[in-house]
């Protein structure tokens, strides 16, 4: 009996092993020409070969509205470098921020030009909003992130019904007017734009405290502290894309709609009918007018709006 035992127990083990060599033959994977191959079926592995990770080469000119930063500066460098390894890698985000660049750009730069803002503030609507309408947990609304009674105080309708700071042009208007404002205040730009960030209260207080005057010696909470060094980041990604490994055709971008303008000055009860009148829906006219907040509008007042409405063919027609 016992040698009975022994011999059963013999050949479960040859056949456990054998099991084993055949499964490990059967699966044998071979790897050629960036495939691999399983038995006699072949794959594509998820990674593709030219994909490469590495630190990036910082530009040694870099500068925000023609102020130069200091480069030569050790920790400066380190958040530099933080700023660009985030934003190339965060592929994702760039791309959208590219598509997105294309479509809107064209509405801001001759805004900041007519205002004598230096070009490069478009990068600080990017970095506010990613050129898109939101809101903040503080309340802060649309591409410029405009505060209530920021907009209020430079003259934007702000309420319920209508809120400007949606209305893009308005709103690069205020957002340029403001700037100029603390500009003259501070005598630079990398200052004023951390005090839109950040506000002038706080600007001014720290400044005082670390008796500094310029935003590079600055030692401020991390939002602000990386707010220029990452406008500087996007600046150069957005602009010498394939240098960081993006590629765009021409077709990929954003564009926007051409549209025309229709002039109101009395209320209206529907825009979801007044929207039927131009061959569109309301789901559309909104994406146009993204600053009439409510479906109706009040204008108890008569004052005139300006409505933009899409030209024809460029979107699928309503039933």
């Amino acid at each position: 009996m016992k040698l009975l035992k022994n011999i059963l127990m013999f050949c479960g083990v040859l056949f456990i092993v054998g099991t084993l060599i055949f499964a490990t033959t059967s699966t044998e994977l071979v790897s050629t020409d960036n495939k691999t191959t399983i038995a006699n079926d072949t794959i594509e592995k998820n990674v593709a070969a030219e994909y490469r990770i590495s630190s990036i080469d910082i530009p040694s000119d870099l500068n925000f509205a023609g102020e130069v930063v200091p480069q030569e500066d050790p920790e400066i460098m380190e958040r530099v470098d933080r700023e660009f390894l985030v934003n190339t890698y965060w592929q994702s985000n760039a791309l959208l921020l590219m598509k997105r660049a294309h479509k809107y750009f064209p509405v801001i730069e001759p805004i900041l030009a007519k205002n004598g803002i230096p070009d490069d503030f478009k990068y600080l609507a990017v970095a506010e909003s990613g050129l898109t309408n939101v809101v903040s947990p503080a309340g802060a609304t649309g591409f410029w992130q405009i505060m209530r009674e920021t907009g209020r105080e430079y003259g934007l309708e702000v309420n319920s019904n209508v809120d400007e700071r949606y209305h893009l042009e308005k709103s690069t208007e205020v957002a340029c007017r403001y700037l100029n404002k603390w500009k003259e205040k501070y005598g630079s730009w990398s200052l004023t734009a951390a005090a839109y960030n950040a506000g002038p209260g706080s600007i001014n207080k720290f400044m005082g405290i670390q008796q500094v005057d310029n935003y590079w010696d600055l030692l401020l909470g991390d939002e602000t502290g990386r707010y220029v060094f990452r406008i500087l980041a996007i600046k150069e990604i957005l602009s010498n894309p394939e240098k960081y490994g993006f590629h765009l055709d021409e077709e990929d971008y954003y564009t926007a709609v051409p549209t025309f303008t229709v002039e109101i000055d009395e209320p209206v009860t529907s825009f979801a009918d007044f929207a039927q009148q131009y061959e569109i829906n309301y789901k559309i006219l909104k994406r146009h007018n993204p600053w009439l907040r409510e479906p109706h509008l009040n204008n108890s007042s008569g004052k005139k709006y300006a409505i933009e409405i899409p030209n024809k063919g460029y979107y699928r027609e309503t039933k």
